[in-house]
């Protein structure tokens, strides 16, 4: 049998798949509704958090004008802030025996309202990741409060975190956008 090194990977041999002395059952245990909710909540919140990194990434590397310079660091600290929201987020939902999507298209399917920019223009660019970085406030402090009533503070405190960070941010392009 001639495979190239991903065809290993594709296929399993017969025999490993027909164990002769091993009885195998699986148990499955749906989560209880408001478990469920919490899950698909930081599902979502991750891949917003994913989405977040991305755009503010592109934004730095596509921003011009007067304030380039503290624009441009400002925005490096946010998408490597992203970066780790998003893993912190993600860990939550492995630490709860669930999968993430494998991949971008499975991550935008899990949040779908987000603001994507629409022009190249800086002011326009920052208006747009300023509303999402409030929305993403907003889900944190929902995810926040829906973590206290299944009992899980550290969701629930790192949802506050979430919160303090997204509406500081929001307040630094706030302040930088009105002057």
């Amino acid at each position: 049998m001639n495979m190239t090194y991903t065809e290993t990977f594709a296929s399993t041999p017969t025999s490993a798949l027909m164990p002769t002395q091993i009885e195998e059952r699986v148990i499955s245990v749906e989560p209880e509704p408001q478990i469920q909710d919490l899950l698909l909540n930081l599902v979502a919140l991750s891949s917003y958090a994913h989405q977040l990194y991305a755009q503010s990434h592109l934004i730095h590397l596509n921003v011009e004008g007067p304030l380039f310079l503290p624009i441009h660091e400002f925005l490096k600290g946010q998408y490597e802030l992203h970066v780790g929201q998003f893993d912190k987020l993600a860990e939550f939902v492995r630490t709860m025996d669930t999968l993430m999507p494998m991949c971008q298209k499975g991550l935008l399917n899990a949040y779908k309202g987000f603001k994507h920019c629409k022009s190249y223009e800086t002011r326009d660019m920052l208006v747009t990741y300023l509303k999402n970085l409030e929305d993403f406030g907003m889900q944190a402090k929902d995810l926040g409060e829906l973590a206290r009533t299944v009992k899980a503070p550290d969701v629930e405190n790192y949802a506050a975190q979430l919160v303090d960070e997204s509406f500081k941010s929001a307040w630094f392009l706030k302040s930088t956008l009105r002057g």
